[in-house]
């Protein structure tokens, strides 16, 4: 991924999305696949891919919000 693309999101967008990412994640966790589908490398990063994406976009929404006590 060594293209760039830059976003400006609302606060509502960039939850639609991580919340899209964990079905995503959920999702493919969860698929049967046979042996010849993808290895188990490939799946690892894959799923690492969409961690990431997700602790970026994660990241700015975090900053945004005060802690609750």
């Amino acid at each position: 991924m060594s293209d760039l693309l830059q976003l400006e999101l609302t606060d509502r967008q960039r939850e639609l999305l991580l919340r899209g990412l964990r079905f995503v994640r959920s999702s493919r966790m969860l698929e049967i696949r046979n042996s010849s589908d993808i290895t188990d490398d490939e799946r690892k990063d894959e799923l690492g891919e969409l961690r990431e994406l997700s602790e970026m976009l994660g990241q700015n929404t975090a900053a945004a919000k005060p802690a609750r006590m």
